[in-house]
């Protein structure tokens, strides 16, 4: 199959959305999702970025993304974060997840990133052997620790 990955614009991004809602379905979690296209283009192509995307194309269509963005490890220096790879399901098999790592790693590296990191829900077990096929460690013995939007407002509401 013959696809294309490249820099996301802001003219991808209702495809984008498409994929994260459809991966919040995959998940089991389909309502979700909050963003919306016009926050994903504010965000990720306004004054100040906060990620970037890259994209597979089949055909002219956007069949897969990969969402990443800076962050800063006190052990490490400065890292990369892969918040979402996606590919269309319909597309999987065929190599695009695998390249959008690719072009994420070598992103990554670009930046002179110490390390990648990103989460993969326990089940999915087609994503975690691509993953260690690539030479990614999973790392089972650490748990994601989250505050959502009402439990950040709960937190600062019992700070007095």
């Amino acid at each position: 199959m013959d696809f294309t990955i490249r820099n996301a614009t802001k003219h991808d991004m209702p495809a984008v959305l498409e994929l994260i809602v459809e991966l919040a379905v995959f998940e089991e979690e389909p309502d979700a999702v909050e963003v919306t296209t016009e926050s994903l283009i504010a965000d990720g192509f306004g004054n100040q970025p906060v990620f970037k995307c890259f994209v597979a194309e089949v055909n002219d269509k956007v069949v897969g993304a990969a969402v990443v963005y800076n962050r800063f490890s006190t052990w490490k220096g400065k890292i990369l974060h892969l918040e979402d790879l996606i590919v269309n399901q319909s597309m999987r098999g065929h190599g695009i997840g695998s390249a959008l790592l690719d072009e994420v790693v070598k992103y990554g590296h670009s930046l002179g990133a110490k390390r990648i990191n990103w989460e993969v829900i326990s089940w999915n077990e087609g994503a975690i052997k691509l993953y260690e096929r690539k030479g990614a460690k999973v790392l089972r013995d650490w748990n994601v620790v989250h505050l959502d939007e009402n439990a950040i407002k709960n937190y600062i509401a019992n700070l007095s």
